[in-house]
C-alpha cells in the first residue's frame, strides 16, 4: 500500500511541477503579447500609404546644410477666389500667419517664430513700395497643416526681404 500511495504521490508531484511550468510557459507567452498589444495601444491607428507624408517633403534646407526650416501654417484666409482664378490656377488658400521652425544642424538648437504673413506684406508695400509674396498656396501643397518646401520660398520673401528671417 506504502509503494500506492508513493507512487500517487509521485505522479501529483509530477503533475503539480508540469502545471506550474505550463502556467509559467503562460505567463511568458502572455507577457510577450501584451507587450505587442501595448505597442499597438501607444503607436495609435495605423495610416494608410496614402496618407503618409515624408518627413523630408516639409523641410528645407540652407545652401550650406547646416539649418533646417519647416512650415505650419497657422491661420487661413476666408477670402474666396473669383470663380475665373479657380479654373485657371486650381484650388488655392489665401494663408495669413504661419509658424517658422528653424533647426541648426551642429547645435542641435530650434528656434520657433510666428509671422503675420499680411501684416509683414503691408510693411513691405509702405517701405519699399513692392511686395514679392506670393500667399496663394494650393491646396495639394499643404500636408497635415504644412507647407511642402518647395512654397517656403514664396511664404518668407517678403519676411526675408525686411531681415526678419536669416536663412
Amino acid at each position: 500500500m506504502s509503494s500506492n500511495s508513493d507512487n500517487k504521490e509521485n505522479v501529483e508531484a509530477r503533475l503539480s511541477t508540469e502545471e506550474e511550468t505550463e502556467k509559467e510557459q503562460s505567463k511568458i507567452v502572455t507577457s510577450l503579447l501584451r507587450s505587442e498589444i501595448e505597442n499597438e495601444a501607444k503607436a495609435g491607428p495605423t495610416l494608410d500609404f496614402e496618407e503618409f507624408i515624408d518627413e523630408r517633403i516639409l523641410i528645407s534646407k540652407d545652401l550650406f546644410g547646416k539649418k533646417e526650416m519647416k512650415i505650419k501654417i497657422l491661420e487661413v484666409s476666408d477670402e474666396t477666389q473669383m470663380t475665373q482664378i479657380r479654373w485657371k490656377f486650381g484650388d488655392r488658400v489665401k494663408i495669413n500667419k504661419i509658424l517658422i521652425t528653424i533647426k541648426y544642424l551642429e547645435t542641435q538648437q530650434v528656434e520657433e517664430a510666428e509671422f503675420d504673413i499680411e501684416a509683414i506684406e503691408k510693411e513691405l508695400v509702405e517701405k519699399r513700395h513692392y511686395s514679392s509674396s506670393n500667399r496663394w498656396v494650393p491646396v495639394e501643397d499643404i500636408k497635415n497643416g504644412y507647407a511642402v518646401s518647395s512654397r517656403h520660398t514664396s511664404l518668407t520673401s517678403d519676411a526675408m526681404a525686411l531681415d526678419y528671417i536669416t536663412f
